[in-house]
């Protein structure tokens, strides 16, 4: 059974993808038509997604505030979008390597490619690379931080206290009843929680500045290309994650 918070972001995300999906078959038309494009049209539709895209993070921050541990295992992903996931997320340094299939190997993505990036347009997007690459690190670091915690003296000592008390034996003197144990225990957890929730928003903040850092060196035109290009990647690999789990579901009610 999904918890509410569950239940409610399954339903944001299917709306949120599909409208995606939407933005997706716009960019084809524009593409059909480019001789008849302006850039307006770019920009508009630039503008559009990257508002998507700023609705996914506020619904996201909003349900993770009073649920964080559905992010880290959502239920509206599929096992293989699941295994993929960087901190509740894609992993930043990925768009640098779709950055580079774009240009290096348009016929990969079809109509979608960044094959008139600049010499300087290359250099800067190797530098923001770089910078990303440390914001990674910083997350990573931090992450490993919250999940040392777990095995900090102050939790091996609530675990033991609990673990005492369940075994029907009392504390030594001095120490904490059961019910105050329970009231530290919460406030432990509420802790972590916490630690993770600020975590996820720091990976998400790294996913932000990615995209806004390399768009602010992209053209109109460009942005909406790659934009369009990680657009279909989620998509593709939402449509291919279902396929592997229903034919995984059938194997096991065929047998």
């Amino acid at each position: 059974m999904k918890t509410n918070t569950e239940e409610k972001f399954s339903n944001f995300f299917e709306k949120w993808m599909s409208q995606l999906e939407e933005y997706v078959q716009l960019h084809l038309t524009l593409e059909k038509e480019k001789s008849h494009v302006e850039e307006g049209n770019y920009i508009a539709l630039v503008n559009k997604l990257t508002q998507h895209h700023k609705d996914y993070y506020t619904a996201k921050w909003a349900g993770a505030h009073g649920d964080v541990l559905a992010f880290f295992t959502p239920v509206w992903l599929s096992p293989l979008e699941n295994a993929y996931l960087w901190i509740t997320g894609w992993k930043p340094s990925m768009i640098f390597r779709l950055v580079d299939s774009l240009w290096k190997n348009a016929k990969v993505v079809g109509a979608a490619t960044l094959a008139d990036l600049s010499e300087d347009q290359v250099i800067k997007i190797a530098r923001l690379r770089g910078r990303i690459r440390m914001e990674e690190e910083k997350v990573e670091r931090e992450m490993e931080r919250q999940q040392v915690a777990m095995a900090d003296r102050k939790m091996v000592e609530l675990a033991r206290l609990v673990s005492v008390i369940k075994n029907g034996e009392h504390p030594a003197t001095g120490a904490a009843s059961s019910t105050e144990i329970d009231g530290l225990v919460e406030m432990a957890i509420k802790g972590l929680l916490a630690g993770l929730e600020n975590v996820m928003k720091m990976a998400d903040c790294v996913r932000l500045k990615t995209l806004k850092g390399v768009m602010d060196v992209l053209s109109p035109k460009q942005s909406v290309n790659f934009l369009a290009a990680s657009s279909m990647l989620l998509i593709q690999m939402r449509k291919w994650g279902k396929k592997i789990e229903n034919r995984c579901i059938n194997q096991i009610e065929n047998q």
